[in-house]
């Protein structure tokens, strides 16, 4: 069981190391407060010509729109039933949310925020994701599924379900459980998917939607945060027990890596910065009998020295509860959203600068 004294180690991070450049690898630039917002927050999506950011707000029910340009909340879509996941298609102008209480992907009009249609996906619609090469949105639903040891769901079908740009479901890739974070090429057809209750990496075709291999996530459990560098055919896996960064070979499907996090920390979102040779992992330190309790956040950030070898080179305190964001390589920033601690302390969206 993870420590007080884990924790209040947690409570005091502060900027370790330098890159080798000399200058610190983040420098937080804004602060932009999340009025009316309770709760927990989950996963982002981008406006990449627009600087906007679309953060979904699961304990209020809403998705807030945010003006990175003005540094402000611009509009918000209300009473989505649990909003876990969104993306932004900058093309067609169409905002796609997965909503875990009802099992929903609703599309809405990017510049109105008017709702356009809806996709019947399945219980817990959680992630999503973008495929370039064949013009569909993917999303997450169903499936097994258990948090801290404990079950929350011990039935039902879990699968990535395929969407055309209107929202109708196309095909679906299943899976032997809950699907987490999903990851996909671009030079090539395949989907790496994170299933952590089966604690392994299922990988499918996307040119015919049939899953061609079941990496095991050998010595890690609770598998939810993924990233993938197609240059070093390297893998990422954030786990939560024991606490670390794995690197998987993606042309074997073996591990390479393996580095330890703090022993505190609980992530729900990790990110992979080409450009410099970094993976960022956000995560909250948890401690004591309640793991789900809101706590403090903080980013780790990891130098990848070349492909099989990753350094810790910072650790960065973030804000209450922070577990999730988004790194945006186009604005070389990287984004956290937090969540409200009391009445004098809103949630956030932090905006971090790669240096």
């Amino acid at each position: 069981m993870r420590t007080q004294l884990a924790l209040g180690i947690a409570l005091i991070l502060l900027p370790s190391l330098a890159d080798a450049q000399g200058a610190p690898p983040l420098k937080l630039s804004a602060r932009i407060p999340l009025a009316n917002v309770n709760g927990r927050m989950d996963h982002m999506a981008v406006d990449i010509d627009g600087q906007r950011i679309f953060a979904t707000a699961f304990d209020n029910h809403t998705l807030e729109v945010i003006d990175l340009r003005a540094g402000k909340q611009v509009g918000t879509i209300r009473n989505l039933d649990e909003p876990q996941g969104a993306y932004y298609d900058g093309a067609g102008k169409r905002l796609f949310v997965a909503s875990g209480g009802d099992g929903t992907a609703k599309v809405f009009n990017g510049t109105t925020l008017q709702f356009m249609n809806t996709a019947k996906l399945g219980q817990d619609a959680d992630n999503v994701r973008f495929d370039a090469r064949r013009s569909h949105v993917l999303a997450g639903y169903g499936g097994e599924k258990f948090l801290y040891g404990k079950p929350t769901r011990e039935q039902g079908d879990g699968a990535v379900a395929i969407m055309d740009m209107g929202g109708k479901v196309v095909a679906r890739i299943p899976t032997a459980a809950h699907p987490e974070s999903f990851q996909l090429e671009k030079t090539g057809n395949r989907v790496f998917i994170n299933v952590p209750d089966k604690m392994e990496i299922q990988v499918a075709d996307l040119s015919n939607n049939q899953t061609i291999a079941h990496w095991p996530a050998t010595g890690c459990s609770d598998n939810f945060p993924m990233q993938l560098d197609e240059t070093h055919h390297r893998l990422f896996v954030a786990c939560r027990s024991p606490a670390s960064l794995m690197a998987i070979d993606t042309d074997s499907g073996k591990p390479v890596a393996n580095v330890k996090l703090d022993p505190a920390v609980f992530s729900d979102d990790m990110f992979y910065d080409g450009a410099r040779g970094r993976i960022y992992v956000i995560g909250r330190a948890v401690g004591g009998s309640d793991e789900r309790a809101p706590s403090p956040g903080f980013v780790e950030v990891f130098r990848q020295t070349d492909a099989n070898n990753y350094q810790k080179i910072a650790s960065y305190p973030t804000g209450w509860g922070a577990q999730t964001g988004w790194f945006v390589p186009e604005w070389s920033k990287l984004i956290i959203a937090t969540r409200r601690q009391d009445a004098t302390h809103p949630g956030e969206i932090l905006v971090y600068d790669a240096q």
